[in-house]
């Protein structure tokens, strides 16, 4: 079953200038684009989006440090999009994530992520509703879904 999941290049991902290098690892797993915006997320959207952090003690800098330069943001789609990417992206921060995952390959931080991936297919949902309108999401096919999502029966 197809399913979507919200990515954002995160600021410190647009600031070291690896929006197309993380874009293009997703794209190469073979997951379609739905949807995108380049946008400044306001801090009134990022609480909204952490909102289930709220009264943690990383709470207020979080909510800080996504509304503090603009993000890439994003729906993928693919057959458990969720759990692939969020193998892709790796541990929560570089320095102790794995190589070859994202934060593994471009991350050395105890502070910043850059990126963020839905969970869960409830946290996806609300996400994606937070940055998207279902008239912005695009449904299309591959030509080749055959041989991206294709099973040797």
């Amino acid at each position: 079953m197809t399913q979507r999941t919200l990515i954002i290049v995160k600021p410190d991902g647009m600031q070291r200038h690896l929006a197309g290098e993380l874009i293009s690892r997703f794209e190469k797993k073979g997951f379609k684009l739905a949807a995108a915006k380049f946008m400044q997320i306001t801090e009134q959207l990022a609480r909204k989006h952490y909102h289930i952090h709220e009264g943690k003690p990383f709470f207020e800098g979080v909510v800080k440090y996504i509304s503090s330069s603009p993000s890439f943001v994003m729906v993928w789609e693919a057959e458990g999009v969720i759990e692939m990417s969020r193998k892709m992206m790796g541990a929560t921060f570089g320095y102790e994530a794995q190589p070859g995952t994202i934060r593994g390959d471009y991350s050395c931080s105890r502070g910043y992520n850059l990126i963020h991936g839905s969970d869960s297919e409830q946290s996806a949902e609300y996400e994606i509703g937070l940055y998207f309108s279902p008239d912005e999401i695009v449904s299309y096919d591959f030509a080749d879904s055959d041989w991206l999502y294709g099973k040797n029966d």
